[in-house]
Protein backbone atom coordinates (compact mmCIF):
# COMPACT_ATOMS: atom_id res chain seq x y z
CA UNK A 1 0.00 0.00 0.00
CA UNK A 2 1.60 3.57 -0.94
CA UNK A 3 0.52 6.78 0.86
CA UNK A 4 -0.01 9.86 0.21
CA UNK A 5 1.51 12.37 3.23
CA UNK A 6 1.23 16.40 3.58
CA UNK A 7 3.88 17.83 5.76
CA UNK A 8 3.32 21.51 6.54
CA UNK A 9 5.84 23.89 7.70
CA UNK A 10 8.16 22.37 4.58
CA UNK A 11 9.60 26.00 4.56
CA UNK A 12 11.30 25.78 7.59
CA UNK A 13 14.25 23.53 7.96
CA UNK A 14 13.42 20.49 10.16
CA UNK A 15 10.17 20.49 7.91
CA UNK A 16 12.18 20.33 4.71
CA UNK A 17 14.34 17.81 5.92
CA UNK A 18 10.98 15.09 6.89
CA UNK A 19 9.40 16.34 3.66
CA UNK A 20 12.89 15.24 1.36
CA UNK A 21 13.78 12.02 3.69
CA UNK A 22 9.51 10.99 2.98
CA UNK A 23 9.75 12.00 -0.56
CA UNK A 24 12.78 9.47 -1.16
CA UNK A 25 10.36 6.10 0.71
CA UNK A 26 9.57 4.35 -2.01
CA UNK A 27 6.20 3.32 -0.11
CA UNK A 28 5.15 6.95 -0.45
CA UNK A 29 3.37 7.83 -3.81
CA UNK A 30 3.31 11.50 -2.98
CA UNK A 31 4.76 14.09 -0.44
CA UNK A 32 2.59 17.51 -0.32
CA UNK A 33 4.39 20.38 1.17
CA UNK A 34 2.93 23.19 2.44
CA UNK A 35 3.57 26.53 3.62
CA UNK A 36 3.15 30.38 3.39
CA UNK A 37 6.07 30.98 1.24
CA UNK A 38 8.09 28.57 -0.96
CA UNK A 39 10.79 26.80 0.67
CA UNK A 40 14.29 28.11 -0.24
CA UNK A 41 15.29 25.08 -2.63
CA UNK A 42 12.37 26.21 -4.85
CA UNK A 43 14.04 30.01 -4.81
CA UNK A 44 17.59 31.26 -6.16
CA UNK A 45 18.61 31.12 -2.28
CA UNK A 46 19.21 27.33 -2.78
CA UNK A 47 18.79 24.64 0.65
CA UNK A 48 17.66 21.54 0.97
CA UNK A 49 16.38 19.36 -2.08
CA UNK A 50 12.94 18.22 -1.82
CA UNK A 51 13.00 15.62 -4.38
CA UNK A 52 9.46 14.56 -5.58
CA UNK A 53 7.65 17.06 -2.63
CA UNK A 54 4.90 18.78 -4.15
CA UNK A 55 4.54 22.56 -2.80
CA UNK A 56 1.40 23.77 -2.28
CA UNK A 57 1.21 27.45 -0.96
CA UNK A 58 -1.25 27.77 2.09
CA UNK A 59 -1.92 29.70 5.00
CA UNK A 60 -3.02 27.17 8.05
CA UNK A 61 -5.29 29.48 8.91
CA UNK A 62 -7.35 29.68 6.01
CA UNK A 63 -9.78 27.19 5.23
CA UNK A 64 -7.82 26.19 1.73
CA UNK A 65 -6.16 23.37 3.97
CA UNK A 66 -9.04 21.13 4.10
CA UNK A 67 -9.68 21.57 0.38
CA UNK A 68 -5.61 20.38 -0.23
CA UNK A 69 -6.36 17.25 2.11
CA UNK A 70 -9.36 16.44 0.30
CA UNK A 71 -8.16 16.75 -3.36
CA UNK A 72 -5.02 14.95 -2.98
CA UNK A 73 -6.76 11.76 -0.54
CA UNK A 74 -4.17 12.91 1.92
CA UNK A 75 -3.56 9.83 4.11
CA UNK A 76 -0.41 10.67 6.38
CA UNK A 77 -0.70 14.10 7.97
CA UNK A 78 2.82 15.26 10.08
CA UNK A 79 2.52 18.74 11.22
CA UNK A 80 5.93 20.99 12.16
CA UNK A 81 4.28 24.39 11.02
CA UNK A 82 4.93 25.38 14.62
CA UNK A 83 7.01 29.04 15.25
CA UNK A 84 9.31 29.20 17.90
CA UNK A 85 9.79 32.84 18.13
CA UNK A 86 7.99 35.98 16.41
CA UNK A 87 9.39 37.74 13.63
CA UNK A 88 10.28 41.49 13.85
CA UNK A 89 7.54 42.44 11.37
CA UNK A 90 4.66 40.50 12.00
CA UNK A 91 5.12 40.10 15.85
CA UNK A 92 3.44 37.74 18.52
CA UNK A 93 -0.09 38.47 17.61
CA UNK A 94 0.54 36.92 14.04
CA UNK A 95 2.84 33.72 15.48
CA UNK A 96 -0.24 32.50 17.92
CA UNK A 97 -2.53 32.77 15.11
CA UNK A 98 -0.29 30.67 12.77
CA UNK A 99 0.22 28.09 15.79
CA UNK A 100 -3.55 27.57 17.43
CA UNK A 101 -5.56 29.14 14.61
CA UNK A 102 -3.51 27.39 11.94
CA UNK A 103 -3.68 23.94 14.14
CA UNK A 104 -6.87 24.09 14.79
CA UNK A 105 -8.09 24.46 11.03
CA UNK A 106 -5.73 21.62 10.20
CA UNK A 107 -7.31 19.66 13.01
CA UNK A 108 -10.74 20.31 11.58
CA UNK A 109 -9.61 19.38 7.67
CA UNK A 110 -8.26 15.87 9.35
CA UNK A 111 -11.57 15.46 11.73
CA UNK A 112 -13.92 15.66 8.13
CA UNK A 113 -11.39 14.19 6.11
CA UNK A 114 -12.50 10.13 4.79
CA UNK A 115 -8.84 9.65 4.32
CA UNK A 116 -6.53 11.04 6.82
CA UNK A 117 -5.11 7.61 9.01
CA UNK A 118 -2.04 8.86 10.23
CA UNK A 119 -1.33 12.49 12.57
CA UNK A 120 1.84 13.45 13.52
CA UNK A 121 2.78 16.46 15.76
CA UNK A 122 5.67 18.40 16.78
CA UNK A 123 5.78 19.85 20.26
CA UNK A 124 8.20 20.72 22.52
CA UNK A 125 9.46 20.10 25.84
CA UNK A 126 8.56 23.62 26.81
CA UNK A 127 4.96 22.50 27.92
CA UNK A 128 6.79 21.24 30.61
CA UNK A 129 7.93 25.17 31.61
CA UNK A 130 10.69 25.84 34.03
CA UNK A 131 10.06 26.17 37.88
CA UNK A 132 12.44 25.34 40.98
CA UNK A 133 9.75 23.06 42.15
CA UNK A 134 10.24 20.89 38.70
CA UNK A 135 10.99 17.28 39.02
CA UNK A 136 14.43 16.35 38.45
CA UNK A 137 13.20 14.61 35.23
CA UNK A 138 10.04 14.90 33.66
CA UNK A 139 7.93 12.01 32.52
CA UNK A 140 5.14 12.48 29.74
CA UNK A 141 2.59 12.19 32.26
CA UNK A 142 4.38 14.59 34.64
CA UNK A 143 2.33 17.76 35.39
CA UNK A 144 4.17 20.76 35.31
CA UNK A 145 4.20 23.03 38.41
CA UNK A 146 3.87 26.47 36.51
CA UNK A 147 2.99 25.67 33.16
CA UNK A 148 3.72 28.17 30.31
CA UNK A 149 1.92 31.58 30.61
CA UNK A 150 3.04 32.70 27.55
CA UNK A 151 4.80 33.01 24.04
CA UNK A 152 5.89 29.09 22.09
CA UNK A 153 5.38 27.13 25.16
CA UNK A 154 1.84 28.19 25.52
CA UNK A 155 1.14 28.32 22.25
CA UNK A 156 2.61 24.68 22.40
CA UNK A 157 0.27 23.48 25.39
CA UNK A 158 -2.47 25.14 23.53
CA UNK A 159 -2.04 22.83 20.30
CA UNK A 160 -2.07 19.86 22.44
CA UNK A 161 -4.98 20.62 23.78
CA UNK A 162 -6.61 20.57 20.76
CA UNK A 163 -4.93 17.26 19.45
CA UNK A 164 -6.12 15.66 22.68
CA UNK A 165 -9.42 16.57 21.93
CA UNK A 166 -9.21 15.40 18.23
CA UNK A 167 -7.63 12.22 19.12
CA UNK A 168 -10.71 11.56 21.24
CA UNK A 169 -13.27 12.46 18.82
CA UNK A 170 -11.42 10.46 15.81
CA UNK A 171 -9.91 7.62 17.79
CA UNK A 172 -9.92 5.54 14.34
CA UNK A 173 -6.88 8.08 13.38
CA UNK A 174 -3.40 7.20 14.67
CA UNK A 175 -1.93 10.25 16.56
CA UNK A 176 1.39 11.57 17.57
CA UNK A 177 2.84 13.74 19.67
CA UNK A 178 6.86 14.58 19.67
CA UNK A 179 7.68 16.53 22.40
CA UNK A 180 11.37 17.78 21.22
CA UNK A 181 14.40 19.13 23.63
CA UNK A 182 16.17 22.17 21.93
CA UNK A 183 17.10 21.49 18.36
CA UNK A 184 21.17 21.62 17.68
CA UNK A 185 22.26 21.03 14.24
CA UNK A 186 24.14 22.21 11.16
CA UNK A 187 20.90 24.01 10.09
CA UNK A 188 19.17 25.23 12.98
CA UNK A 189 18.17 28.53 13.23
CA UNK A 190 16.63 29.36 16.55
CA UNK A 191 16.77 31.66 19.58
CA UNK A 192 19.28 28.82 21.60
CA UNK A 193 21.48 28.57 18.13
CA UNK A 194 21.44 31.71 18.11
CA UNK A 195 22.78 32.32 22.11
CA UNK A 196 25.30 29.83 21.36
CA UNK A 197 26.55 31.59 18.30
CA UNK A 198 27.52 34.91 20.30
CA UNK A 199 30.74 35.64 21.60
CA UNK A 200 29.84 36.00 24.98
CA UNK A 201 26.94 34.02 26.68
CA UNK A 202 24.84 36.31 29.52
CA UNK A 203 24.13 34.09 31.96
CA UNK A 204 21.81 34.39 35.26
CA UNK A 205 23.70 35.40 38.25
CA UNK A 206 23.66 32.03 40.75
CA UNK A 207 22.33 29.33 38.48
CA UNK A 208 23.79 27.12 36.00
CA UNK A 209 20.86 24.96 34.66
CA UNK A 210 20.86 21.25 32.80
CA UNK A 211 20.03 21.54 29.64
CA UNK A 212 19.24 18.70 26.69
CA UNK A 213 19.48 19.03 23.39
CA UNK A 214 18.40 16.79 20.29
CA UNK A 215 20.39 16.62 17.04
CA UNK A 216 18.12 17.77 14.11
CA UNK A 217 19.10 14.03 12.39
CA UNK A 218 17.72 12.33 14.74
CA UNK A 219 14.98 14.82 14.84
CA UNK A 220 14.44 13.71 11.33
CA UNK A 221 14.66 9.85 12.22
CA UNK A 222 11.64 10.07 14.56
CA UNK A 223 9.20 12.11 12.61
CA UNK A 224 10.19 9.61 9.68
CA UNK A 225 9.41 6.33 11.41
CA UNK A 226 6.22 8.19 13.18
CA UNK A 227 5.23 9.08 10.09
CA UNK A 228 5.57 5.72 8.54
CA UNK A 229 4.44 3.18 11.27
CA UNK A 230 1.83 3.43 13.85
CA UNK A 231 3.11 4.77 17.14
CA UNK A 232 0.12 6.86 18.76
CA UNK A 233 0.39 8.52 22.16
CA UNK A 234 2.95 11.15 23.05
CA UNK A 235 6.47 11.06 23.68
CA UNK A 236 9.39 13.35 24.89
CA UNK A 237 12.40 13.65 22.47
CA UNK A 238 15.91 14.19 23.59
CA UNK A 239 19.28 13.24 23.16
CA UNK A 240 21.23 11.03 26.31
CA UNK A 241 22.62 13.24 28.53
CA UNK A 242 22.63 16.33 29.83
CA UNK A 243 24.74 19.39 29.99
CA UNK A 244 24.87 22.38 32.36
CA UNK A 245 24.90 25.34 30.86
CA UNK A 246 28.52 26.41 32.38
CA UNK A 247 29.80 22.81 30.46
CA UNK A 248 27.94 24.36 27.09
CA UNK A 249 30.17 27.48 27.44
CA UNK A 250 33.94 25.77 28.29
CA UNK A 251 32.96 23.87 25.86
CA UNK A 252 32.39 26.71 23.05
CA UNK A 253 35.53 28.16 24.95
CA UNK A 254 33.13 31.87 25.30
CA UNK A 255 33.14 34.01 28.27
CA UNK A 256 30.11 34.27 30.12
CA UNK A 257 28.53 37.14 31.68
CA UNK A 258 26.58 36.26 34.90
CA UNK A 259 23.85 39.26 35.43
CA UNK A 260 20.89 39.13 37.96
CA UNK A 261 17.47 38.54 36.46
CA UNK A 262 16.66 41.74 35.97
CA UNK A 263 19.49 42.47 33.74
CA UNK A 264 19.59 39.43 31.69
CA UNK A 265 15.39 40.18 31.00
CA UNK A 266 16.29 44.01 29.93
CA UNK A 267 19.67 42.70 28.06
CA UNK A 268 16.98 40.32 26.46
CA UNK A 269 14.81 43.32 25.92
CA UNK A 270 17.09 45.42 24.07
CA UNK A 271 18.39 42.24 22.02
CA UNK A 272 15.00 41.41 20.80
CA UNK A 273 14.59 44.33 19.95
CA UNK A 274 17.30 44.65 17.80
CA UNK A 275 16.57 41.41 16.67
CA UNK A 276 19.45 39.83 17.38
CA UNK A 277 18.52 37.16 20.02
CA UNK A 278 14.97 36.43 21.94
CA UNK A 279 15.80 36.15 25.15
CA UNK A 280 11.77 35.85 25.91
CA UNK A 281 10.37 35.24 29.83
CA UNK A 282 10.72 31.34 29.02
CA UNK A 283 14.29 31.80 27.86
CA UNK A 284 15.09 33.61 31.47
CA UNK A 285 12.93 30.83 33.18
CA UNK A 286 15.35 27.93 31.13
CA UNK A 287 18.35 29.99 31.59
CA UNK A 288 17.69 29.53 35.58
CA UNK A 289 16.05 26.50 36.15
CA UNK A 290 16.87 24.21 33.05
CA UNK A 291 14.62 21.55 31.76
CA UNK A 292 15.37 17.69 31.60
CA UNK A 293 13.00 15.04 30.02
CA UNK A 294 13.42 11.45 30.48
CA UNK A 295 13.05 9.45 26.79
CA UNK A 296 12.58 5.84 27.68
CA UNK A 297 9.35 5.75 26.28
CA UNK A 298 10.17 6.44 23.08
CA UNK A 299 13.17 3.95 22.91
CA UNK A 300 10.50 1.43 24.24
CA UNK A 301 8.12 1.72 21.58
CA UNK A 302 10.94 2.48 18.82
CA UNK A 303 13.25 -0.07 19.93
CA UNK A 304 16.01 2.85 18.82
CA UNK A 305 18.25 5.53 20.46
CA UNK A 306 19.33 8.72 19.11
CA UNK A 307 22.73 8.59 16.85
CA UNK A 308 23.56 12.21 18.75
CA UNK A 309 23.83 12.21 22.86
CA UNK A 310 23.20 15.88 24.25
CA UNK A 311 27.27 16.56 24.21
CA UNK A 312 27.40 15.33 20.85
CA UNK A 313 24.88 17.42 19.45
CA UNK A 314 26.21 20.43 21.18
CA UNK A 315 29.70 19.21 19.90
CA UNK A 316 28.55 19.02 16.10
CA UNK A 317 26.37 22.71 16.26
CA UNK A 318 29.92 23.65 17.72
CA UNK A 319 31.87 22.59 14.41
CA UNK A 320 29.58 23.35 12.15
CA UNK A 321 29.86 27.06 13.35
CA UNK A 322 33.62 26.63 12.64
CA UNK A 323 33.94 26.82 16.34
CA UNK A 324 36.14 24.21 17.45
CA UNK A 325 36.03 22.76 21.06
CA UNK A 326 37.79 24.80 23.50
CA UNK A 327 39.31 27.39 20.78
CA UNK A 328 39.04 30.95 22.77
CA UNK A 329 40.56 29.11 25.56
CA UNK A 330 43.81 27.48 23.44
CA UNK A 331 43.59 31.47 22.17
CA UNK A 332 43.95 32.97 25.86
CA UNK A 333 46.31 30.24 27.05
CA UNK A 334 48.43 30.79 24.19
CA UNK A 335 48.31 34.24 24.48
CA UNK A 336 49.80 33.78 27.99
CA UNK A 337 51.86 31.11 27.45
Amino acid sequence: MTHTVLVTGVSRHIGARVASVLAADPDISRVIGVDTVPPPSLTRDGGISLGRTEFVRVDLRSPDIAQVIAAADIDIVVHMSLVSAPSRSTGRAAMKEHNVIGTMQLLGACQRSATVRRVVVRSTTAVYGSSPRDPAVFTEDAEPHDGPSHGYAKDAAEVEGYVRGFARRRPDITVSMLRFANFLGPGVDSPLTRYFSQPLLPTVFGFDPRLQFVHEDDAVEVLRRMAVEDHPGTFNVAGDGVLLLSQCARRAGLPTLPLFSSGFRLLGDAARSAGLVDFSPEQLRLMCHGRVVDSSRLAAELGWRPKFGTGAAFDDFLHSRGLPKGWLTDLVGGVLR
